[in-house]
This record gives C-alpha cells, sequence and structure tokens, in this order.
C-alpha cells in the first residue's frame, strides 16, 4: 500500500504526518510558519523546512513507498509556498477538492504535490467588506468534522494563532466565518508588552476560573486597552499569581470576541458550538458559553488531529476522482 504525506502549515508551526491507510506511522513538526515568511520577505524558511520534516518522517520507515504530499493552510497563501485562491462560501468538501492545486515543486519534494485552496466568505470588494471572512486550514479539519457524527447545523470556534468562529450549515457546508487575531494578540501581550513579567511562560493548561470571570467583567467595565493594563496592576498589587494573572487576561480577550458572536448569529442556544481548542483558553470558552446556555463541546487535541487528517483524505480522494472525469 502507497503511503500518502499530510501536512498542515498555519502561522506559526507546520506539522507533516506520514500515513498507511488511516494510521500515523511517521511525524514531525516545526515551529515555523507564514510568519516567518512576513517577517522575513521571503519563504525561504518555510520551504526549508517543510522539506526537512518531509525527510524526517520518509526516512523514519524507509520501507514505505509514499504516492504523494496533500498541504492545507497557510502554505497555500501568499505567504506560503504557492497560492492558491479561495473559494467561495458556501462551500462542501467537493468544492474544495475540485480548486486543488496539482503539481511538483522540487524545492520541496520530488513526490506529487496537491494544495487545498481555503474558503472566502462575504464580498471583500463590497460596502459591507468588513463582514467577509477567509480561512486556511480550517475548512479541512471542517470537512473531517463532517464526515464524524457530528449532526449539522452547529458552529466550529477553532481556538488557534486566530480565533475563528466557522457557521457549519443544514447540508454541512462552510456558510462563512469570522476571525479575530485574539490567539496571537494573547501570545504577543504574553511575550512582547511591559505585561510579559507579569505572566507565566508558555501556554497555561489550568484556568482560575474566578480571576477570568474578573477578566470579563473588567472588559465589560473599562473596554480591552484598560483591562489589559490592569494586569500590570494586578502585579504590582503583589496578591496574585502568574497563572491568576494569566486567566484574568484570558477573560478579557475572551469577552472582547464573544459578544460580537453573538451579535452575529455564530453563537446561540440554537446552535452547538464544537470548540477546536486545548488547554485554559478552551476551558475559558467553554465557561463562557455555558454562562450564556449555549451548548457546547471541547474536541481534545487528538480528535481535532484525526479530524483534520480524514479532512484531507477525504480532499484527496475527491480530487483525485475529478481529475479522472
Amino acid at each position: 500500500m502507497s503511503c500518502l504525506i499530510a501536512v498542515d502549515a498555519g502561522t506559526t508551526n507546520t506539522r507533516v504526518w506520514l500515513l498507511e491507510g488511516n494510521s500515523i506511522v511517521a511525524q514531525a513538526a516545526a515551529m515555523v510558519g507564514v510568519r516567518d515568511t512576513a517577517r522575513d520577505g521571503n519563504n525561504h524558511k518555510l520551504v526549508a523546512t517543510l522539506r526537512e520534516l518531509i525527510e524526517s518522517v520518509c526516512a523514519q520507515v524507509p520501507q514505505l513507498k509514499t504516492a504523494c504530499i496533500a498541504a492545507a493552510g497557510m502554505i497555500t497563501s501568499p505567504l506560503g509556498l504557492r497560492e492558491v485562491p479561495h473559494v467561495a462560501a458556501p462551500a462542501d468538501a467537493e468544492l474544495i477538492a475540485t480548486h486543488a492545486w496539482q503539481g511538483v515543486m522540487p524545492e520541496v519534494s520530488n513526490l506529487p504535490l496537491i494544495l487545498f485552496p481555503g474558503v472566502k466568505s462575504g464580498d471583500l470588494l463590497s460596502d459591507d467588506w468588513q463582514f467577509s471572512d477567509v480561512m486556511r486550514g480550517e475548512e479541512t479539519l471542517c470537512v473531517g468534522l463532517s464526515a464524524d457524527s457530528f449532526a449539522p447545523p452547529y458552529t466550529v470556534l477553532n481556538l488557534g494563532s486566530h480565533w475563528k468562529a466557522i457557521e457549519i450549515d443544514a447540508q454541512s457546508r462552510i456558510a462563512r466565518s469570522r476571525t479575530s487575531l485574539s490567539g496571537e494578540m494573547i501570545l504577543a501581550t504574553q511575550t512582547t508588552t511591559i505585561l510579559a513579567s507579569a505572566l507565566p511562560e508558555g501556554k497555561l493548561e489550568l484556568l482560575d476560573s474566578e480571576w477570568f470571570e474578573q477578566g470579563i467583567d473588567a472588559f465589560e467595565k473599562s473596554g480591552l486597552a484598560r483591562a489589559l493594563f490592569c494586569v500590570r496592576l494586578l502585579e504590582l498589587q503583589g496578591r496574585t499569581s502568574p497563572a491568576e494573572r494569566m486567566s484574568f487576561l484570558i477573560g478579557v480577550y475572551v469577552a472582547s470576541d464573544l459578544a460580537a458572536l453573538i451579535e452575529a448569529g455564530y453563537l446561540s442556544v440554537e446552535r452547538k458550538v464544537l470548540l477546536t481548542g486545548s488547554g485554559a483558553v478552551a476551558a475559558a470558552w467553554e465557561a463562557a458559553l455555558a454562562a450564556k446556555g449555549i451548548a457546547r463541546e471541547v474536541i481534545t487535541p487528538e480528535k481535532i488531529e484525526a479530524a483534520y487528517l480524514q479532512g484531507i483524505q477525504q480532499l484527496l480522494r475527491l480530487a483525485e476522482n475529478t481529475k479522472g472525469k
């Protein structure tokens, strides 16, 4: 049986898997993404990293023959390997697969390469351009989730570098989406501002519910910028731990997105929400939705990975069927 190399290249990370059927036989990852391209002004680091990761997974199981590489995510943006234009919502798996780019990029690998496009919603050139949105990578996750036992309609709230609410309609199509920079802003606040000394390093796993709720309250009373400065005041006060202050900060950012998503109809008591994330951020969103009476389910990192890989395999099958017609 020929194997498949699956790739997920995002803003900050790149992951590569070697699949034999539905089984992962090798994998590799690096903290390199299109943010490096934006910072460096070229994609050399991304290309080199992807080549090394592909060589790594192949070297782990040298006896297996690999048929092709299938990739999605920001790798298909102008900051990635090659731009593949978005398809317009509403979009199902067949539409996404039909518009895949197929070819070979020797600087990455001599294997056939398939790049799947992202999905756009709204009209970026209209007067309502602020309601438009784009995604790359999350559409593949949604294809995998739709193949699972989740009954549409529902909303996927993906809690990565960007927080993205994705509306899945009754036909299991991606109907529209809304993105914020909150995930990336938390990292920036944590590492590059005066608040860095007040906050723990790395990802917070356990949420302090009391301080999370105080963060929500601070945002509602004072707005984003002042609520963030309150983290500094808490540090000067000397009565809280870095983890408690981080829980407060997460509360501020959750509150900054929550009301807008409810008003726009992405979050409601009539629509279940699938939270794709982990740690304190996922726990924070679960608590915030529970307080609003909104049905929700946290999808574990293991299930997220499995859904992404299931999605990319389904898209590949559809792309191969389209090519054969």
